[in-house]
Formats: C-alpha cells, sequence, structure tokens
C-alpha cells in the first residue's frame, strides 16, 4: 500500500509515500500540516506523474536542507517546491500542495533511520481509503502537467513525460 524507499545519496535517511484517494477532510489535514501534527509534505496527487517524481524532489530537499540552503521554512515544504518548475513558492504551493476542496492526498514522509515512524498514526488521520502509491498515474492530470512543465509536442515523441517533468524540476535551478 505504502512505499519505502532509502535514498541513494543519504543512505541515514528513508522516504515513505502513501496516497489516499475519496478523502473527505483535505481542510483538516492541511492545518494538521501547517501546525506540525502531521510531519509531512501533503502533495496533489494530480499534478505527480510517477513516484519517482517524489523522490527526486524528496532527495534534493534533503540535500538542500543538509547544507542549509533551503529556499522554505521546512524539509516538507521544500519537498512541495521542489515539485515545481518555477521559483515562486506560493505559485508551488497553489499547484503542489493541496486544496481544502481536494478528494486525494499523496503524503510523503522523510526520516532518520534511526527514528521510528508511526505509519499507522499518519493513516488514521485520514478520512480516505489508502491505495497503492503506484495508482498515483491514474490519477494524474496530464493536460495540466503539460501546460505547467511546458511539455512541447517534440519533447512527447521522444521521451516520457516522467523524463520531462524531472528534466524541469532538475534545472530550475540552472540559470
Amino acid at each position: 500500500m505504502y512505499l519505502t524507499q532509502d535514498l541513494e545519496l543519504f543512505p541515514e535517511y528513508t522516504v515513505t509515500q502513501l496516497l489516499f484517494k475519496d478523502v473527505k477532510n483535505a481542510t483538516e489535514l492541511r492545518k494538521m500540516a501547517v501546525n506540525g501534527e502531521i510531519k509531512g509534505a501533503l502533495i496533489n496527487p494530480s499534478m505527480v506523474v510517477d513516484a519517482f517524481q517524489i523522490l527526486v524532489a524528496t532527495n534534493k530537499a534533503v540535500h538542500l536542507h543538509k547544507i542549509r540552503k533551503m529556499k522554505t521554512r521546512s524539509l516538507y515544504s521544500e519537498i512541495i517546491f521542489n515539485l515545481s518548475p518555477t521559483n515562486n513558492i506560493s505559485e508551488a504551493f497553489k499547484r503542489f500542495g493541496i486544496s481544502d476542496s481536494d478528494t486525494a492526498v499523496h503524503i510523503v514522509l522523510v526520516h532518520n533511520k534511526e527514528e521510528t515512524l508511526n505509519i499507522d498514526d499518519i493513516i488514521s488521520k485520514v478520512d480516505g481509503q489508502q491505495i497503492d502509491v503506484f495508482q498515483v498515474s491514474e490519477m494524474t492530470d496530464t493536460a495540466k502537467i503539460k501546460k505547467l512543465y511546458k511539455i512541447t509536442p517534440q519533447e512527447d515523441k521522444c521521451g516520457t513525460l516522467l523524463d520531462a517533468v524531472v528534466c524541469r524540476m532538475a534545472i530550475k535551478d540552472v540559470a
């Protein structure tokens, strides 16, 4: 149901991804995240192509956290920011964070291997149905993603949407 992976470049950290549909308490979840009651990034799954995209954003966030170069206030807000193709923080939250009207949520948790993570505690806070993380592609709004990331028809022919999105995420700081 959920996906847990070690970060290759930061082996002391583990990333856990959970996906929920038919969520009825998005407003409550958002407030809990803002208040620190949920220590995780709450992401709108319609803007996610694949779990790998989340892993790339998380890896970059952990790296920036470790070298003290984050552009946002927390590791979890940095994950959301790193999903965006632009450097506008509020725009990133608007596009990739959850809103009160959302009925699905992709939760990303980052924890040190020495810490114990109570996944059941997080799951119990969500009033919705947990589904396999790999089903996130079924929730993807491809048209919205192509427009936001400015994916050209040529790119569609020579690579995957995931390739194009990850490239945009990787090069946003290079200019």
